[in-house]
């Protein structure tokens, strides 16, 4: 086998929480109506295999763009926001937990995640999808998840070393990871990174 391969990473389509900027993370929301026009509307490249968070909004995104069968995997859920889920920052902004949250994104939301939790659990998903990749012989997957979850795996495995809140993950869109497997696995940073295009059909 080749041991160079690439990895999409997609945000799902937009929600109504989106539109609305409430926190949802394990919450189980779905695309919306204009969410999903807008993935009907996109082409994608496309990959032998098609991994996404169990969530339903990251399911329906990767059926509309494709046509394979899934595999879920729940590490890929978004950040757990606890008491805060369905909220905004408008009916959070007085909470004194959430100010020291918005201070330092180590500090654990109540009943939800910490951002070390999040990592770990993000991580070894990431981790089990390249080793399936080895042991299936696969060379093209895709990844259907959240936008924290995308910018955080960006995070550690893009080629251009940036925090976490320096990337950015649009509803829809994603990114193409591309490197050897064998440096991937030993958690190295991946050769080369693009924007997935979106309005041609890539092939391959």
């Amino acid at each position: 086998m080749d041991d160079h391969v690439a990895v999409g990473l997609f945000r799902h389509g937009l929600t109504e929480a989106n539109l609305n900027r409430q926190f949802c993370g394990w919450t189980d929301v779905p695309v919306s109506e204009e969410g999903l026009r807008k993935l009907q509307a996109q082409s994608v490249p496309d990959y032998d295999w098609i991994v996404t968070s169990d969530l339903t909004r990251c399911r329906q995104t990767a059926a509309v763009l494709w046509p394979h069968p899934q595999t879920s995997i729940n590490k890929f859920r978004e950040f757990h926001f606890g008491e805060w889920e369905q909220k905004t920052h408008a009916e959070l902004q007085h909470v004194p937990e959430y100010q020291e949250w918005l201070q330092d994104y180590s500090t654990k939301v109540p009943g939800g995640d910490s951002y070390s939790s999040f990592a770990k659990r993000i991580e070894v998903g990431f981790l089990e999808v390249l080793d399936a990749m080895q042991e299936r012989g696969i060379q093209r997957a895709a990844i259907v998840a959240h936008g924290g979850v995308i910018r955080h795996l960006l995070s550690v495995w893009a080629p251009e070393e940036k925090p976490f809140a320096e990337w950015s993950s649009e509803n829809g869109h994603g990114y193409e990871l591309s490197g050897r497997l064998s440096s991937m696995r030993r958690r190295e940073r991946c050769i080369s990174l693009q924007a997935v295009p979106s309005t041609a059909k890539k092939n391959g």
